[in-house]
């Protein structure tokens, strides 16, 4: 594991540089939505669910580093939109479990293909070397995004 806290200048440099490509970048890809009525934290607990399934409101919460009072307001504003349906927990009597409706399903369908285009384009203007290094870089991008 490399030791980013010693203070070296090249070390601090790559992190700065890191950080602030992709800050860019994702402020840019937050533009490529599909649906502007959706905030970027709604966005994200529909994508949070499409990966794991479903998920009860405390544990979204953890998962999005959010105050589970603000996921159960969120909760309720997706459900409110017909974009997550609530269904009794099969343990748990006093807890909830929320899954996404075939209506987000199509509409972070549709998201992916709008950004994944948008990203492509950008692409294009890569040499084939860098685009050969961008996509090693992926999948490290990837774990560090889920740490």
């Amino acid at each position: 594991m490399p030791d980013l806290s010693h203070g070296d200048d090249i070390d601090i440099a790559a992190v700065n540089s890191l950080r602030s490509a992709v800050m860019r970048l994702g402020r840019r890809l937050k533009h490529q939505r599909v649906d502007e009525s959706l905030s970027p934290t709604e966005m994200s607990v529909l994508g949070t669910l499409a990966r794991c399934g479903h998920a009860t409101p405390g544990e979204l919460a953890r998962k999005e580093h959010v105050q589970p009072p603000s996921m159960t307001r969120i909760v309720a504003l997706l459900e409110a939109k017909g974009l997550v349906r609530l269904e009794p927990h099969p343990d748990d009597r006093r807890q909830k479990v929320v899954s996404q409706t075939e209506q987000a399903e199509a509409m972070l369908e549709e998201s992916r293909r709008k950004r994944n285009a948008w990203l492509a384009s950008l692409a294009e203007g890569l040499d084939e070397d860098d685009w050969a290094k961008l996509r090693a870089a992926a999948p490290v991008l990837e774990k560090l995004a889920h740490l």
